[in-house]
């Protein structure tokens, strides 16, 4: 889409990685905010404030890694933080499925490996240049 003239092939496929993989994260926590809503009205939780409040911050975080996503498409320089921010949560929340009792290390792999990817890529001197607009006027 905008990616500069001089990008080669491997920078392209890297920018259209960070792509997919936040497009893929969006509608990952688009499916788990429709499952928070619908354990919410089949099951009684132990407490609906507790269960309300917890779908508030998932929207919001769907709302956030959507936005993330439709920047990447755009090549909006404001990606590149809120992006790496979420993936550092999402880190953060990997680290816990590895352990405690009700460990899930599968959820885990599925939530790291995205995460170190996607950081990675986007601290990657070539993407990073990708994000950054070279028009003045456009910063205004």
């Amino acid at each position: 889409m905008n990616e500069p003239a001089e990008s080669t092939p491997g920078v392209r496929a890297a920018i259209w990685t960070v792509r997919v993989l936040l497009a893929l994260e969006a509608l990952a926590m688009v499916a788990v905010l429709g499952w928070l809503v619908v354990d919410l009205f089949s099951l009684r939780p132990s407490s609906y404030a507790t269960a309300i409040a917890l779908i508030v911050l998932v929207l919001i975080g769907a709302l956030w890694v959507l936005a993330c996503a439709i920047g990447a498409f755009r090549l909006a320089p404001w990606t590149r933080g809120a992006a790496i921010v979420w993936q550092v949560l999402q880190v953060s929340i990997a680290v816990g499925a590895f352990q405690g009792l009700f460990a899930r290390p599968d959820i885990g792999w599925l939530l790291l490996v995205p995460a170190v990817v996607v950081a990675g890529l986007l601290l990657w001197n070539p993407v990073r240049l990708s994000f950054t607009r070279n028009d003045p006027a456009a910063a205004h």
